[in-house]
Protein backbone atom coordinates (compact mmCIF):
# COMPACT_ATOMS: atom_id res chain seq x y z
CA UNK A 1 0.00 0.00 0.00
CA UNK A 2 2.85 2.37 0.79
CA UNK A 3 4.46 1.68 -2.58
CA UNK A 4 1.13 2.28 -4.33
CA UNK A 5 0.75 5.62 -2.56
CA UNK A 6 4.26 6.70 -3.55
CA UNK A 7 3.68 5.66 -7.17
CA UNK A 8 0.41 7.60 -7.26
CA UNK A 9 1.91 10.75 -5.77
CA UNK A 10 4.88 10.48 -8.11
CA UNK A 11 2.60 10.10 -11.12
CA UNK A 12 0.58 13.09 -9.93
CA UNK A 13 3.74 15.20 -9.76
CA UNK A 14 5.41 14.08 -12.98
CA UNK A 15 2.30 14.10 -15.19
CA UNK A 16 0.74 17.28 -13.84
CA UNK A 17 -0.98 19.11 -16.69
CA UNK A 18 -0.63 16.26 -19.17
CA UNK A 19 -3.76 15.14 -21.05
CA UNK A 20 -5.71 17.85 -19.25
CA UNK A 21 -8.61 17.67 -21.71
CA UNK A 22 -9.16 14.09 -20.60
CA UNK A 23 -8.25 14.27 -16.92
CA UNK A 24 -10.05 17.49 -15.96
CA UNK A 25 -13.53 16.24 -16.94
CA UNK A 26 -12.84 13.07 -14.97
CA UNK A 27 -11.86 15.13 -11.91
CA UNK A 28 -15.01 17.24 -12.27
CA UNK A 29 -17.07 14.07 -12.49
CA UNK A 30 -15.57 12.77 -9.24
CA UNK A 31 -16.17 16.12 -7.50
CA UNK A 32 -19.79 15.97 -8.63
CA UNK A 33 -20.05 12.40 -7.42
CA UNK A 34 -18.28 12.68 -4.07
CA UNK A 35 -18.96 16.33 -3.32
CA UNK A 36 -22.08 17.89 -4.76
CA UNK A 37 -24.23 14.75 -4.61
CA UNK A 38 -23.11 14.08 -1.03
CA UNK A 39 -23.84 17.66 0.08
CA UNK A 40 -27.50 16.96 1.10
CA UNK A 41 -26.33 14.18 3.42
CA UNK A 42 -23.68 16.49 4.88
CA UNK A 43 -26.28 19.23 5.45
CA UNK A 44 -28.52 16.77 7.26
CA UNK A 45 -25.66 15.46 9.40
CA UNK A 46 -24.53 19.00 10.14
CA UNK A 47 -28.03 19.93 11.30
CA UNK A 48 -28.25 16.77 13.40
CA UNK A 49 -24.82 17.45 14.91
CA UNK A 50 -25.89 21.00 15.68
CA UNK A 51 -28.99 19.82 17.54
CA UNK A 52 -27.45 16.83 19.32
CA UNK A 53 -23.99 18.15 20.18
CA UNK A 54 -23.76 21.92 19.76
CA UNK A 55 -27.27 22.74 21.01
CA UNK A 56 -27.08 20.51 24.06
CA UNK A 57 -23.59 21.74 24.90
CA UNK A 58 -24.77 25.35 24.75
CA UNK A 59 -27.81 24.64 26.93
CA UNK A 60 -25.78 22.69 29.49
CA UNK A 61 -23.19 25.46 29.81
CA UNK A 62 -25.98 28.00 30.24
CA UNK A 63 -27.48 25.96 33.06
CA UNK A 64 -24.20 25.75 34.98
CA UNK A 65 -23.22 29.35 34.24
CA UNK A 66 -20.10 28.53 32.24
CA UNK A 67 -20.94 30.18 28.93
CA UNK A 68 -17.32 31.29 28.53
CA UNK A 69 -16.38 27.64 27.90
CA UNK A 70 -18.68 27.44 24.89
CA UNK A 71 -16.07 28.54 22.37
CA UNK A 72 -13.23 26.20 23.40
CA UNK A 73 -15.55 23.20 23.68
CA UNK A 74 -17.18 23.68 20.29
CA UNK A 75 -13.87 24.40 18.58
CA UNK A 76 -12.31 21.26 20.07
CA UNK A 77 -15.22 18.88 19.54
CA UNK A 78 -16.80 20.06 16.30
CA UNK A 79 -14.22 21.98 14.28
CA UNK A 80 -11.06 20.10 15.16
CA UNK A 81 -12.33 16.54 15.53
CA UNK A 82 -15.84 15.57 14.46
CA UNK A 83 -16.30 17.55 11.25
CA UNK A 84 -13.20 16.37 9.31
CA UNK A 85 -13.61 12.75 10.38
CA UNK A 86 -17.35 12.72 9.66
CA UNK A 87 -16.89 14.17 6.18
CA UNK A 88 -14.26 11.56 5.32
CA UNK A 89 -16.39 8.68 6.60
CA UNK A 90 -19.48 9.91 4.75
CA UNK A 91 -17.55 9.98 1.46
CA UNK A 92 -16.21 6.52 2.25
CA UNK A 93 -19.68 5.14 2.92
CA UNK A 94 -21.39 6.94 0.03
CA UNK A 95 -18.77 6.60 -2.71
CA UNK A 96 -15.84 4.53 -1.48
CA UNK A 97 -17.45 1.13 -1.69
CA UNK A 98 -18.67 1.87 -5.23
CA UNK A 99 -15.16 2.92 -6.27
CA UNK A 100 -13.64 -0.34 -5.03
CA UNK A 101 -16.32 -2.31 -6.85
CA UNK A 102 -15.76 -0.39 -10.10
CA UNK A 103 -11.97 -0.65 -10.07
CA UNK A 104 -12.00 -4.24 -8.83
CA UNK A 105 -14.38 -5.27 -11.58
CA UNK A 106 -12.27 -3.46 -14.18
CA UNK A 107 -9.17 -5.29 -12.95
CA UNK A 108 -10.93 -8.65 -12.89
CA UNK A 109 -12.32 -8.16 -16.41
CA UNK A 110 -8.91 -7.24 -17.84
CA UNK A 111 -9.75 -3.60 -18.62
CA UNK A 112 -6.67 -2.33 -16.78
CA UNK A 113 -4.39 -4.52 -18.89
CA UNK A 114 -6.18 -3.24 -22.00
CA UNK A 115 -5.36 0.36 -21.01
CA UNK A 116 -1.70 -0.57 -20.54
CA UNK A 117 -1.68 -2.26 -23.94
CA UNK A 118 -2.98 0.98 -25.47
CA UNK A 119 -0.19 2.97 -23.80
CA UNK A 120 -2.46 4.61 -21.20
CA UNK A 121 -1.14 4.81 -17.64
CA UNK A 122 -3.90 3.30 -15.41
CA UNK A 123 -2.70 5.33 -12.43
CA UNK A 124 -3.00 8.59 -14.36
CA UNK A 125 -6.34 7.71 -15.93
CA UNK A 126 -8.13 5.83 -13.14
CA UNK A 127 -6.53 6.85 -9.84
CA UNK A 128 -5.48 10.51 -10.14
CA UNK A 129 -8.99 11.86 -10.93
CA UNK A 130 -10.45 10.00 -7.97
CA UNK A 131 -7.71 11.07 -5.57
CA UNK A 132 -7.97 14.74 -6.54
CA UNK A 133 -11.77 14.75 -6.73
CA UNK A 134 -12.30 13.00 -3.41
CA UNK A 135 -9.73 15.14 -1.60
CA UNK A 136 -11.27 18.39 -2.84
CA UNK A 137 -14.73 17.08 -1.95
CA UNK A 138 -13.77 16.14 1.62
CA UNK A 139 -12.18 19.55 2.21
CA UNK A 140 -15.27 21.40 0.98
CA UNK A 141 -17.74 19.10 2.75
CA UNK A 142 -15.91 19.65 6.04
CA UNK A 143 -16.47 23.41 5.75
CA UNK A 144 -20.17 22.95 5.02
CA UNK A 145 -20.53 20.52 7.91
CA UNK A 146 -18.97 22.97 10.36
CA UNK A 147 -21.18 25.83 9.19
CA UNK A 148 -24.40 23.83 9.37
CA UNK A 149 -23.55 22.38 12.79
CA UNK A 150 -22.74 25.78 14.34
CA UNK A 151 -25.72 27.57 12.78
CA UNK A 152 -28.17 24.85 13.81
CA UNK A 153 -26.70 24.72 17.31
CA UNK A 154 -27.02 28.48 17.66
CA UNK A 155 -30.63 28.36 16.42
CA UNK A 156 -31.51 25.68 18.96
CA UNK A 157 -29.87 27.63 21.78
CA UNK A 158 -31.61 30.84 20.69
CA UNK A 159 -35.00 29.15 20.70
CA UNK A 160 -34.29 27.83 24.20
CA UNK A 161 -33.51 31.27 25.56
CA UNK A 162 -29.81 31.86 24.88
CA UNK A 163 -29.19 35.61 25.22
CA UNK A 164 -26.50 35.86 22.56
CA UNK A 165 -26.70 37.34 19.10
CA UNK A 166 -25.31 35.43 16.13
CA UNK A 167 -22.36 37.86 16.04
CA UNK A 168 -21.57 37.28 19.71
CA UNK A 169 -21.84 33.53 19.26
CA UNK A 170 -19.51 33.65 16.27
CA UNK A 171 -17.15 35.91 18.18
CA UNK A 172 -16.86 33.35 20.99
CA UNK A 173 -16.02 30.65 18.45
CA UNK A 174 -13.47 32.89 16.71
CA UNK A 175 -11.81 33.93 19.96
CA UNK A 176 -11.34 30.29 20.94
CA UNK A 177 -9.48 29.60 17.70
CA UNK A 178 -5.90 30.52 16.91
CA UNK A 179 -4.42 31.15 13.49
CA UNK A 180 -2.84 27.68 13.62
CA UNK A 181 -6.29 26.07 13.59
CA UNK A 182 -6.89 27.07 9.98
CA UNK A 183 -3.80 25.45 8.41
CA UNK A 184 -4.18 22.46 10.72
CA UNK A 185 -7.80 21.97 9.68
CA UNK A 186 -6.82 22.23 6.03
CA UNK A 187 -3.91 19.83 6.54
CA UNK A 188 -6.08 17.32 8.40
CA UNK A 189 -8.82 17.29 5.78
CA UNK A 190 -6.21 17.05 3.03
CA UNK A 191 -4.63 14.06 4.81
CA UNK A 192 -8.01 12.38 5.29
CA UNK A 193 -8.88 12.90 1.63
CA UNK A 194 -5.58 11.51 0.37
CA UNK A 195 -5.62 8.55 2.75
CA UNK A 196 -9.22 7.57 2.04
CA UNK A 197 -8.96 7.90 -1.75
CA UNK A 198 -5.61 6.12 -1.99
CA UNK A 199 -6.82 3.19 0.11
CA UNK A 200 -9.99 2.92 -2.00
CA UNK A 201 -8.00 2.85 -5.23
CA UNK A 202 -5.40 0.47 -3.83
CA UNK A 203 -7.88 -2.22 -2.84
CA UNK A 204 -9.73 -1.90 -6.13
CA UNK A 205 -6.80 -1.69 -8.51
CA UNK A 206 -3.43 -2.66 -7.11
CA UNK A 207 -3.90 -6.42 -6.83
CA UNK A 208 -5.31 -8.84 -9.42
CA UNK A 209 -8.58 -10.36 -8.25
CA UNK A 210 -11.48 -12.49 -9.34
CA UNK A 211 -15.02 -11.16 -9.49
CA UNK A 212 -15.99 -13.03 -6.34
CA UNK A 213 -13.16 -11.30 -4.44
CA UNK A 214 -14.50 -7.78 -5.05
CA UNK A 215 -16.87 -7.92 -2.06
CA UNK A 216 -14.08 -8.86 0.34
CA UNK A 217 -11.93 -6.04 -1.04
CA UNK A 218 -14.74 -3.59 -0.30
CA UNK A 219 -14.95 -4.79 3.31
CA UNK A 220 -11.19 -4.43 3.76
CA UNK A 221 -11.34 -0.93 2.31
CA UNK A 222 -13.83 0.28 4.91
CA UNK A 223 -11.89 -1.21 7.80
CA UNK A 224 -8.49 0.03 6.64
CA UNK A 225 -9.76 3.54 5.86
CA UNK A 226 -11.42 3.98 9.25
CA UNK A 227 -8.33 2.78 11.11
CA UNK A 228 -5.98 4.90 8.97
CA UNK A 229 -8.06 8.06 9.46
CA UNK A 230 -8.21 7.52 13.23
CA UNK A 231 -4.46 6.99 13.39
CA UNK A 232 -3.89 10.10 11.30
CA UNK A 233 -6.22 12.05 13.58
CA UNK A 234 -4.22 10.87 16.59
CA UNK A 235 -1.05 12.32 15.05
CA UNK A 236 -2.60 15.80 15.24
CA UNK A 237 -3.46 15.45 18.94
CA UNK A 238 -0.01 16.47 20.31
CA UNK A 239 -0.11 19.59 18.13
CA UNK A 240 -3.52 20.61 19.47
CA UNK A 241 -2.40 19.98 23.05
CA UNK A 242 0.40 22.49 22.56
CA UNK A 243 -1.93 25.26 21.36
Amino acid sequence: MGAFMLITLGTMATKYGKASRVIRPLIQEQILRAGIKVLPIICFLGAAMGVVIVGQTVLLLMQVGQVQLMGPLLVTVVIRELAPLTAALVVLARVGTAVVTELGTSRAMGEVEALEALGVDPIHYLVIPRVVGFTVSIICLTVYLILFALLTGYLMGFLRGMNLSLGEFGGMIASAMSWVDFPLLGLKTLAFGLIASLIMCYHGLAEPMLLEQVGRATTRTVAHTVVACLLCDALFLPVYLLL
